[in-house]
């Protein structure tokens, strides 16, 4: 179960994740990758586990002994960096949101992430929508607008000239929901990873 819980983890890390993951300069490429050779390595020793208990070979079971010890030494290592590297994380993402607005115009590959994480989050940029007003984003220079991903309705969105309480666009910053919710969840994926150990 716990091989393909990290499997399935690392598959979405390397599809979707890895987009917003990416605005993270804490954030390292082979950490998806990494996740689906573990998960696909405690697969295929569990299988092996269930061969080395029906053949009752004293020395395959002891084998499988040392690599469930290998497994559990992975896991208590995945563990206790969820819980040592948070802080480094949060504050790598900031950074890292700070640098990806300030390319929005010149970088597709960051735009595509700041917008996808601005209309799936349903925020607006880093700790608030007035952080776009400082950023030339549209290539014609800084103004009292924000890209169309922050609005609530794109089809009826007024995203320049926008007044103090505007209405059509998302007012809550990016970086607040994505702390939070790693706040919320950090935890239980920790206590997860220990109790899977």
């Amino acid at each position: 179960v716990s091989g393909l819980a990290i499997l399935c983890l690392g598959i979405w890390m390397k599809i979707d994740l890895h987009i917003y993951l990416e605005l993270s300069t804490f954030y390292f490429g082979s950490t998806p990758l990494i996740l689906i050779g573990i998960g696909c390595g405690i697969l295929i020793i569990g299988s092996l586990g269930c061969v080395c208990t029906v053949k009752g070979k004293s020395y395959l079971l002891y084998l499988f002994a040392a690599f469930l010890i290998l497994i559990f030494i992975a896991q208590l290592s995945v563990a206790i960096a969820s819980f040592v590297y948070r802080g480094k994380f949060e504050e790598g993402f900031k950074v890292g949101l700070d640098e990806a607005m300030q390319k929005y115009a010149s970088d597709e590959g960051k735009r595509k992430s700041i917008d996808g994480l601005q209309s799936s989050l349903k925020c607006c940029g880093n700790a608030t929508y007035a952080d776009w007003f400082a950023i030339d984003w549209s290539g014609s220079g800084p103004s009292e607008s924000v890209p169309t991903s922050c609005c609530i309705s794109e089809d009826q969105c007024k995203n320049t000239g926008l007044p103090s309480d505007p209405t059509d666009i998302y007012t809550d910053g990016c970086f607040a929901l994505v702390t939070s919710f790693l706040k919320k969840n950090f935890g239980i994926i920790g206590g997860v990873a220990v109790g899977f150990s």
